[in-house]
């Protein structure tokens, strides 16, 4: 039987890759965008497989709509891909409350809300899907990416946990971690007012999201292959990371924590009460 896709930012990156893989594989989507106009080619291309819905991650309502109305007129939704995000750049310092909030909003609050909305449909089933782009940021950070790490970081503890809580009743929670992928992520990017004196630790940064629009070496088509393939796998895993660069930094970033921890173990240790 064909799956039932609900994917969020799908009108281009990753978002347009997952509606274009789950196509291939005979499924139906329905591809949710701020602006679904930009997925006309995709739904006049394939009438009986693709709907453009319009669809803000951070309106609670349109997500309750949204949800309800696929299910009502599909009977279910199989796989959830929870896509839509942007980069933003600042030291902690200088990225303000405003900021901070709205990348919450899109990266963690709506997320969490349409999990909440698919549950009830996936638990009465005891199947689905939950897939969850994160980013290698969301096992590590970087000088410049405190606020889009920290979103990142607070949606892989919430699914970390909804795998333990959903795993028994026959859901599935993938966390994706690409690396460098030719998205639009780079291009859509905000940035806070800068301080001098992060000029040495954030000015790399933003210059690199500045100029490297369009030549990283990931190929969402690929990372779109590799999700549907990790899902179809038992067990899928709980985290993916995708591409060379990812896969590096999250294995030297796990080792340099090992080192870490054994440098500091037995002052860990030695913090219980006396016998």
């Amino acid at each position: 039987m064909a799956k039932v896709w609900l994917v969020t930012g799908a009108n281009s990156g990753f978002g347009r890759a997952f509606t274009e893989a789950a196509v291939a594989a005979g499924d139906l989507v329905v591809a949710t965008a701020r602006r679904p106009e930009a997925l006309a080619d995709l739904v006049a291309a394939h009438p009986e497989q693709v709907e453009a819905l319009t669809l803000d991650v951070t309106d609670p309502a349109g997500i309750t709509s949204v949800v309800a109305d696929v299910v009502a007129r599909h009977g279910r939704i199989d796989v959830l891909v929870n896509n839509a995000g942007r980069t933003h750049v600042g030291a902690a310092e200088e990225t303000t409350d405003a900021e901070l909030r709205e990348l919450f909003e899109l990266h963690f609050f709506g997320p969490v809300a349409l999990v909440r909305a698919v549950l009830p449909h996936m638990r009465e089933r005891r199947s689905g899907a939950i897939v969850q782009l994160s980013s290698m940021g969301g096992q590590m950070s970087f000088a410049g990416f405190s606020a889009y790490s920290g979103t990142k970081f607070a949606l892989e503890g919430f699914s970390e946990a909804l795998a333990h809580e959903a795993g028994p009743l026959g859901i599935k929670v993938l966390i994706v971690e690409p690396g460098a992928f030719r998205t639009s992520l780079f291009d859509n990017a905000t940035a806070s007012e800068e301080i001098g004196d992060y000029t040495d630790t954030v000015g790399a940064i933003r210059r690199m999201v500045a100029t490297s629009d369009g030549s990283q070496s990931g190929d969402p088509a690929k990372a779109a292959a590799a999700v549907l393939t990790a899902l179809a796998a038992e067990p899928t895993p709980l985290r993916l990371p995708l591409g060379s660069d990812g896969l590096d930094a999250v294995v030297a970033h796990i080792d340099a924590q090992r080192v870490e921890i054994a440098a500091w173990e037995k002052v860990a240790r030695d913090t219980a009460f006396e016998a």
